[in-house]
């Protein structure tokens, strides 16, 4: 009786092995050949999922974007607001292997996107999420007049944190005090009585 193949999850898997690729070697060495490589796969397999490398990369941007998502809704929203705002930018900084190869990616997607429009649409519509989650989060703790400029403060907060501890990873204690000062700015006050709420 022939295997069944479950196409998404194969899809996945090489989407994860492209990622992993690209943090470990840099997008340029990004190839079918490559990511047959090292998935285990020959590249005509792999082409049965991805016919070129555009689309490779493409599926990677939106499994990058959903697993940051993912780490995001586990945040506890029932935490003062500035420290789930915290917890949030935490979700997206290199402070972990697992991280620090999803942020390498980022980064070099977001390269890549600056001459190739279907990347730049993947990377503006994630962006664009996360900024109407963030201001309905700040609004529903009273922030109402400031939450969509707090939201792309924290959303740039977070970038630039990210893409600092990618080559300074020795700066990382530093950078996370930069981090709560920087919270301290954007959320005056003890944060103690206003809560961020589903």
């Amino acid at each position: 009786m022939p295997k069944t193949v479950d196409r998404e999850e194969q899809r996945r898997q090489i989407g994860a092995a492209l990622l992993q690729l690209v943090a470990e070697r840099g997008l340029d060495e990004v190839s079918v050949r490559t990511v047959a490589a090292a998935t285990g796969r020959s590249p005509g397999a792999v082409q049965k999922y991805f016919r070129t490398k555009d689309e490779m990369l493409t599926f990677a941007a939106e499994l990058a974007g959903e697993r940051v998502e993912r780490r995001m809704a586990a945040v506890d929203t029932a935490l003062p607001l500035r420290q789930a705002l915290r917890d949030l930018i935490l979700t997206t900084l290199p402070v972990d292997a697992e991280r620090r190869a999803e942020a390498t990616a980022q980064l070099a997607f977001a390269v890549h996107a600056a001459h190739h429009p279907r990347l730049a649409a993947i990377r503006r519509q994630v962006d664009q999420d996360i900024r109407e989650a963030l201001a309905t989060w700040l609004e529903s703790a009273g922030h109402e007049t400031h939450a969509a400029a707090v939201a792309d403060a924290v959303i740039a907060l977070s970038d630039g944190l990210a893409l600092r501890m990618l080559y300074t990873p020795q700066e990382h204690e530093h950078l996370l005090t930069v981090l709560d000062q920087a919270l301290h700015t954007l959320i005056p006050g003890q944060g103690t009585a206003r809560h961020l709420r589903e």
